[in-house]
C-alpha cells in the first residue's frame, strides 16, 4: 500500500505505465479507485499518478474544515514527494477545482490541465439538480447503496439511465469500490466546505497552461453550461496579442 507523507496526512497513491506523469484528481467525497477504466488507457503511454483525496480512500481523513488550497497542496505535495517536477493535471467535478487551484497558485507543476465536468465555483456557477445533488451530499444513501438501488439514489444520478443500462458490470464495479473504503461523514462536510469555498472566475485567465474542458451534456449534477463559462474564460494568443475569449467581463 504505497502512501507518501504530505504536510499533516499520508497519502495513497498509485503508480501504472510510464512516459510523461498525468495526475488524476478525484472528485466530491471520491478517491483514486474511481478512474478504474481511464487508468489502463492512460497507463498505454503515459506514467499515471492516481491517489486518495484526503478523507477518502486510504488516504489520512482528519475531521478539520478542508480548503481548495490544503487540497491543491496536498495534489502537489505528493507530486514533489514522488520526484515530478511536473504533470498533466486532471480533475473532475471537485477534483477540477482542485487543478484549477494548481494552476493558479502552482503553474510550474502543470505541463496541461483537463477540467472535467467542472465549475468555477462562486456566484457563477450553474447549480445542477437540487434533488440529484442533495442525493450525492447524503452519507447514508452513498454508503448503502448496490447495484438493485441505482434508479432510487446517488449511483443513478451520477450517470444517465441510458449509461446504466448499457454498462451493468461498470455500475457494479464502481458501487463495489464505493463500499469497499466507505467515507466517513465528516469528509462529506469537509469536502462541501472546500468545493463551497472555491472562486476562480476572475484567476482563470491567468492561466497559460495548454487546456482542455469537457463535460457530458447528460449531466445534472455539474450542468454542461458550466463548462462552457470555463472556456469562455481562457486567454488566447491572436496575432501576438493576448485576448480573454467568450465572456463580457
Amino acid at each position: 500500500m504505497p502512501r507518501e507523507h504530505v504536510g499533516d496526512i499520508d497519502i495513497h497513491y498509485e503508480i501504472h505505465g510510464e512516459g510523461e506523469p498525468v495526475l488524476l484528481i478525484a472528485g466530491y467525497t471520491s478517491g483514486g479507485g474511481g478512474w478504474f477504466l481511464q487508468i489502463p488507457a492512460l497507463a498505454k503511454e503515459y506514467s499515471v499518478v492516481a491517489f486518495d483525496n484526503r478523507g477518502t480512500g486510504q488516504t489520512d481523513k482528519p475531521d478539520a474544515p478542508y480548503t481548495m488550497d490544503t487540497m491543491a497542496d496536498d495534489a502537489v505535495g505528493l507530486l514533489d514527494a514522488l520526484g515530478i517536477g511536473a504533470a498533466h493535471i486532471l480533475g473532475t467535478s471537485m477534483g477540477g477545482r482542485i487543478a484549477q487551484n494548481i494552476a493558479i497558485r502552482h503553474p510550474q507543476k502543470v505541463i496541461s490541465l483537463i477540467l472535467a465536468c467542472t465549475g468555477c465555483g462562486g456566484t457563477r456557477d450553474i447549480t445542477g439538480d437540487a434533488s440529484a445533488l442533495k442525493s450525492i451530499s447524503d452519507p447514508s444513501q452513498t454508503q448503502q447503496q448496490d447495484v438493485e438501488e441505482q434508479e432510487t439514489g446517488p449511483l443513478y444520478n451520477m450517470m444517465s439511465k441510458q449509461f446504466i443500462n448499457s454498462n451493468p458490470e461498470i455500475m457494479a464495479r464502481i458501487a463495489a469500490i464505493s463500499q469497499a473504503s466507505p467515507t466517513p461523514d465528516s469528509t462529506y462536510r469537509n469536502h462541501g466546505l472546500a468545493s463551497g469555498s472555491h472562486d476562480a472566475y476572475d484567476r482563470l485567465p491567468e492561466i497559460g497552461t495548454p487546456t482542455l474542458v469537457i463535460s457530458g451534456d447528460a449531466d445534472v449534477i455539474v450542468p454542461v453550461a458550466n463548462s462552457r463559462l470555463l472556456a469562455g474564460c481562457y486567454r488566447k494568443i491572436e496575432n501576438g496579442q493576448e485576448k480573454v475569449s467568450g465572456l463580457q467581463r
